[in-house]
């Protein structure tokens, strides 16, 4: 049986369904139960559940946490030593998926692996898989994607739009001009 006191401000339950309240096992604060103190290893292992992460984020991520750079190194040296952290893989992978989800250039892919602190060797061996036939190829996939778009206008300005496009994701001009080429005599 629940009993409440009625009147101003919130209801507040009655003794017997506050014990309840107590005894209850999960806590009021949903975060409460997740701010117990975690191993350095432990908040590693939940960070790489999400994604695959590089040698830096996991570092910086650990930093955060502020746990000692001693401690953090030893974990990042197992990790690495697990293959659960690979900069080569990721860097490979990074480039595989990006081209196979939203094509673009290489000088994009460069800064994007960048902005995620991959050492600039292992970007510039991750490049090495995207050729000058394959940045075209790319280059022309997102040509005949946005061709659709401007069919209707004259050729001059559809072509125009096409490379500004192209240059926008990154692609040279010279790969831009001979893409959006490439997807004019695609659509007539």
């Amino acid at each position: 049986m629940n009993i409440y006191i009625e009147g101003p401000g919130p209801q507040i339950p009655f003794t017997s369904e506050r014990k309840r309240m107590q005894t209850h096992p999960f806590p009021e604060n949903p975060r409460a139960a997740k701010e117990q103190p975690r191993t350095p290893m432990d908040t590693a292992l939940r960070f790489l559940a999400a994604r695959p992460r590089t040698v830096r984020e996991m570092e910086r991520h650990l930093d955060e946490r502020q746990f000692g750079e001693y401690e953090a190194q030893q974990v990042v040296d197992r990790l690495l030593e697990l293959s659960y952290l690979d900069d080569a893989a990721y860097a490979a992978e990074f480039v595989r998926t990006r081209l196979n989800t939203k094509p673009v250039s290489r000088g994009k892919l460069r800064e994007q692996m960048l902005a995620h602190e991959l050492p600039p060797e292992v970007v510039d061996r991750a490049l090495q898989a995207v050729g000058d036939e394959a940045e075209l190829e790319n280059a022309v996939s997102v040509a005949r994607k946005y061709a659709k778009q401007v069919e209707r206008l004259e050729e001059p300005e559809r072509r125009q739009r096409l490379i500004r496009r192209l240059t926008g994701r990154g692609f040279s001009y010279e790969v831009s001009r001979r893409a959006a080429e490439l997807a004019d005599r695609d659509a007539e």
